[in-house]
């Protein structure tokens, strides 16, 4: 999927181009500084002598390939965050003063950490291993002989032998060619090879289609082009998630009313009421831990992880877990069409017959072209499948010149069954026809179809190479050809336009064409295109000229940055996809950055999601995966900060009051586990089509708010109450008791709402909770572990009356929200 680099009449830029020394900010756009002379050829190479010596001045090629974030930076940005800091001074305390079960709410930290470690290391270790597959062994000659080496290994003055299919490895000068042709499209975006001659600088990351030859090595290790680019694409930069910017918010504000929380607990607990000291820390602790939704952090990275495991499972790989959740909150997403919505590969659709000739004779001119070229480009094999060579060939190839991007044809002489001499040319009609011939009109319908039309023409004696040989050949048919379609491109477009995503097709090929092409496909606005040459530089007015259309031509490599950031300035949130050296900064840009696993190294570190099969198809998986998690995740963490919202208040109540704090942290941990925990986690893993939507905080805690200012006012009522009715030894206890009930049931019935609508295995999950805590009450030793025994009958039932009248307020407020906001 990279672009097509084309100068301003719209043909390939011819020549070989130097890119310049790219920085943060630069645009990949290829100039042509002063080249210093050739090093002269030296056709033995480098001795060894040579090699030590040049290695020894560090002159080698040492750049490592980095594909994600090192092991050190994933351990600490995993263990160094604010929620650990937190959790993990009041475990400590709470290890030292309280019973082990006072101190459950700590192994949270060990469980949410080794989660985020462990899928970074793996992602880091696929992509590891995807890098070490790719890596070339390039043929290089050291005294006299040509032998494989590591490109690590190559140093400068290196001799680099090139065959069809080598990559260019490091930067360097050609010193012998041999109809060489070399593939930029990685870095420049050229559609077309380019030939090199002897003289002509070569770029690392490029390959050659076609010829062979060798250069000499004059830029290793960090000089070179594409070790600048994947230097910069190595600079890791998070994904922003909405819900982890949203919990962290939520952290910070927790933090802030912690201290003086804290202070007056303990002042409350300690110094007016002058308790004990071990029981006064614990219950200081016991206000404070639940005001912090560790739950949340934790289920968060769990439906992210277990996220990345279902997508792993289809061959896409998910580098940092919260960029599933950035491309389902994707509205605009930017491709190319090649490899996007084509495959790699052509189809003959028809043969025109010109001039009255026999369409059986034209037949058997290509079935005897396609034999004669040993390697053969994606046209000519198309033909070749359209018509193999069945048995013996009853033509004899007399000769064959292969296809060159230079001349835009190539040739082939036969001796015919009859023993008749012919020679043929097939290549680019405009190049092969005079100018204003009338064919090329109907050749011009074809294209803007999406079509591309090669000429078959009979020339007059056999020397095809003759610098004339194009101008008296006779046109015979015309070959067209079709690229092949993804099969399942047009099902991905419109999922995209179903789910409200504008699909923006991005290529160097011709606007009109492309849009064929993607009409084809189904893609709405299709007929909106635009010739890139044509679109303002200024921001805003990109801008409208990126919404108003739906397929680019022509575009630049240095153009891609560009129309990102211009989307991007209108809210837009854009993915971008590619697969080229050229493609790094644009997907660096790009709010969420797709690969392909066949891509350039560079690519895929910069990405954040890499589809590993190659298929585009993919993205509609990793869409639905993002959607299903952040609706969850929105639904249950209400249930989290409900608990943050009446912990707070009862904290506040207690200090006002001067009253002993009512809860152990076991006490909560057991209600958190019940209420939240355990149901959350299965909710969250449940199917959920809703479409991502913005402000999470905010519509989080419409709800989270009155419902725990309701259980709080409900939990304190029962707790007053309780302690008029209890005396003596073991009354707090009782009164911790009958609070527990009340808040037990209120958070229930919070519960109940989030688990709605109703399936016969929410409501199991919803009963199993009830029961869980039932079994709690009526075990002689859980009554003990964690401290919870109901005595006499009227506090009880005074505890569930209370919880009822606060459940009916409940049902009446979340149903006023939905009204008022529409949520």
């Amino acid at each position: 999927m990279t672009q097509r680099a084309l100068d301003s009449s719209g043909e390939q830029t011819p020549g070989p181009s130097r890119p310049a020394m790219i920085d943060a900010g630069a645009e990949l756009d290829p100039v042509h500084p002063m080249e210093p002379p050739p090093p002269p050829h030296r056709p033995d190479g480098l001795s060894t002598a040579e090699v030590a010596e040049r290695v020894a001045r560090g002159e080698v090629n040492d750049v490592p390939v980095r594909s994600s974030r090192s092991i050190t930076e994933i351990v600490r940005a995993n263990v160094l965050t604010r929620f650990n800091l937190i959790i993990g001074v009041l475990w400590v305390i709470m290890l030292f003063v309280a019973p082990i079960q006072d101190s459950l709410f700590g192994f949270v930290i060990v469980a949410n950490t080794g989660i985020g470690i462990i899928q970074e290391w793996r992602a880091k270790r696929t992509l590891d291993s995807l890098a070490v597959i790719g890596e070339a062994k390039p043929t290089v000659r050291r005294d006299g002989a040509a032998a494989e080496i590591s490109t690590h290994e190559i140093v400068l003055g290196d001799v680099i032998e090139l065959d069809p299919g080598d990559k260019v490895v490091v930067d360097g000068v050609v010193a012998e060619a041999d109809s060489l042709e070399v593939d930029e499209s990685l870095l420049t975006g050229e559609a077309d090879p380019v030939l090199k001659r002897p003289g002509d600088p070569v770029m690392s990351g490029s390959f050659v289609v076609a010829g062979g030859g060798a250069f000499t090595a004059t830029k290793v290790g960090r000089e070179a082009y594409a070790a600048q680019l994947a230097e910069e694409a190595s600079r890791f930069t998070l994904v922003h998630s909405e819900l982890r910017s949203g919990i962290s918010t939520i952290l910070k504000y927790v933090t802030w009313m912690m201290v003086p929380t804290a202070i007056g607990l303990i002042i409350s607990q300690l110094v007016v009421k002058d308790n004990n000291f071990k029981d006064s820390v614990a219950r200081t602790v016991g206000g404070i831990v639940p005001m912090i939704p560790e739950g949340l952090v934790l289920l968060t990275s769990v439906a992210f992880a277990i996220g990345v495991v279902r997508l792993g499972r289809k061959q896409c790989l998910v580098q940092e877990l919260p960029a599933i959740e950035g491309l389902a909150r994707v509205d605009v997403v930017c491709l190319d069409k090649t490899g996007t919505l084509t495959e790699g590969g052509m189809d003959v659709t028809e043969v025109r017959p010109l001039n009255g000739s026999d369409e059986a004779y034209v037949e058997e001119v290509l079935r005897t072209f396609g034999a004669s070229d040993p390697r053969p480009n994606a046209s000519l094999q198309a033909i070749i499948d359209a018509y193999p060579v069945d048995g013996e060939a009853a033509w004899t190839v007399t000769d064959a010149m292969p296809f060159s991007s230079a001349r835009k044809y190539s040739g082939a002489a036969f001796t015919e069954a009859d023993g008749t001499a012919s020679a043929w040319l097939l290549g680019a009609p405009d190049v092969l026809l005079s100018e204003g011939d009338a064919t090329l009109a109907e050749i011009e319908q074809l294209n803007e179809q999406g079509l591309r039309v090669l000429l078959l023409a009979r020339v007059q004696g056999d020397d095809l190479d003759a610098p004339g040989a194009a101008a008296g050949a006779a046109p015979t048919a015309l070959v067209v050809l079709e690229q092949r379609l993804r099969p399942d491109a047009g099902d991905t477009l419109a999922y995209f336009a179903d789910q409200n995503v504008a699909t923006k097709v991005i290529s160097g090929d011709n606007a009109v064409s492309v849009g064929a092409v993607a009409g084809k496909l189904g893609l709405a606005g299709a007929e909106n295109t635009l010739d890139a040459r044509r679109l303002p530089t200024d921001p805003d007015e990109m801008a409208t000229a990126m919404e108003q259309n739906a397929v680019f031509g022509r575009v630049t490599p240095q153009q891609k940055r560009d129309m990102v950031a211009a989307l991007q300035s209108r809210g837009h949130t854009v993915a971008m996809t590619g697969d080229g050296v050229n493609d790094v900064l644009a997907l660096k840009d790009a709010d969420i950055g797709v690969s392909m696993g066949s891509g350039s190294e560079a690519t895929r570190a910069v990405a954040q999601i890499v589809l590993l099969n190659n298929s585009f198809a993919t993205l509609p998986s990793v869409v639905a995966e993002g959607r299903r998690v952040i609706g969850n995740i929105t639904r249950v963490a209400t249930l989290f900060l409900t608990k943050t919202v009446y912990s707070v208040l009862l904290a506040i109540l207690v200090v006002c009051t001067q009253v002993e704090y009512p809860f152990l942290p076991r006490h909560l941990t057991l209600l958190a586990t019940l209420t939240i925990g355990v149901p959350a986690f299965f909710l969250a893993l449940a199917p959920n089509k809703e479409r991502a939507q913005p402000h999470f905080v905010r519509r989080v805690m419409r709800y989270a708010i009155p419902s725990g200012v309701i259980a709080a006012a409900a939990t304190f009522t029962t707790y007053l109450v309780a302690r008029h009715h209890y005396t003596g030894e073991g009354a707090l206890d009782a009164e911790t008791s009958a609070a527990t009930l009340t808040l037990f049931l209120v958070a229930m019935w919070v519960l109940a709402i989030i688990a709605r609508p109703y399936t016969w295995w929410r409501i199991g999950l919803v009963a199993a909770m009830g029961l869980g805590f039932l079994i709690v009450l009526v075990v002689p030793w859980l009554q003990d572990f964690f401290a919870l025994k109901l005595v006499g009958t009227t506090m009880p039932w005074t505890a569930v009356g209370i919880a009822v009248a606060a459940a009916a307020l409940l049902e009446f407020v979340w149903r006023w929200v939905g009204r008022r906001f529409g949520v």
